[in-house]
């Protein structure tokens, strides 16, 4: 039975309210920011409230006719990159893992279980670790300024791996007794009765591996050389950095906001299957 302790549940609610207002208050600043003229940011105090420039800056933000001296694309070509990027990665990434686990799990050969481990050791040599050589093989094979050179070399996932196979040994044996009695081949009881049972979890994966890939920093600052393939996130930087004059807050704001709304409409159209893939045991 749990009590009912009003102080204890108007501090819990105190708190709760702290935390979303420390999390709130830049996102609020930063549509605010927007909102403005770029006279009116270099102004002290910062406006707190909304301005009357909001869509005259998305404008001038999307097409580029706001981002003079920046030396960066227009706004939506970065946006499309990072789109491409962070799909390529999350597909990929969910598509190597699918089919490694399902070897690993389902198939007998030699060594299975020493090729697992060696996977899961991948995870401690991240990209950063591994980015001058990485960046060598990348350049010997022509895939700087391309999407190739921006997603390949981070698509393998051992994590992914390790979900999927701790996911798919939950399947119970009678499934994969039942496929072969019915004659389904391997990719026939891959297809029909193993991706349906991993649903959610590849939703979830999804969701975590698309913020992963639209976030990259530094790889695609190392890569790209052609301001065309820039994406969103090297963008911003290369904003701030604005050659011979001062950096264009409102435009510089608009980008971030830009920024936030894809990974943010990706989460909420999967938010019921993003929960359920973390919290989902029982197959």
């Amino acid at each position: 039975m749990v009590e009912n302790r009003p102080l204890l549940s108007i501090l819990a609610h105190i708190v709760l309210l702290l935390g979303v207002a420390i999390v709130a208050l830049p996102v609020w600043i930063t549509i605010v920011g927007a909102s403005h003229e770029a006279e009116r940011m270099l102004q002290t105090p910062i406006p707190m409230l909304p301005g009357d420039q909001f869509f005259v800056n998305l404008r001038q933000t999307l097409w580029g006719s706001g981002l003079e001296g920046t030396n960066t694309a227009p706004v939506w070509m970065m946006l499309m990159n990072s789109m491409i990027m962070a799909l390529m990665i999350a597909i990929g990434k969910i598509a190597i893992s699918l089919l490694s686990a399902f070897a690993i799990v389902y198939f007998k050969f030699p060594f299975r279980m020493g090729f697992f481990w060696m996977i899961f050791i991948t995870l401690m040599l991240p990209v950063e670790v591994r980015i001058l050589p990485t960046f060598e093989v990348i350049a010997d094979l022509g895939m700087l300024n391309s999407y190739w050179g921006l997603t390949v070399p981070l698509i393998a996932s051992a994590t992914a791996t390790f979900m999927f196979r701790q996911v798919f040994l939950t399947i119970p044996d009678e499934m994969l007794e039942s496929a072969r009695i019915d004659g389904a081949g391997p990719m026939r009881f891959f297809w029909d009765i193993v991706i349906p049972l991993s649903r959610t979890n590849i939703a979830a994966l999804f969701v975590i591996l698309f913020i992963y890939g639209w976030n990259q920093y530094l790889w695609p600052l190392l890569i790209t050389t052609d301001t065309d393939m820039m994406t969103i996130v090297v963008s911003i930087k290369q904003m701030l950095e604005a050659a011979e004059q001062s950096p264009q807050w409102n435009i510089i704001m608009m980008t971030a906001l830009l920024a936030m709304i894809p990974p943010i409409f990706v989460v909420i159209a999967m938010q019921k299957l993003f929960v359920q893939g973390l919290t989902e045991t029982d197959k």
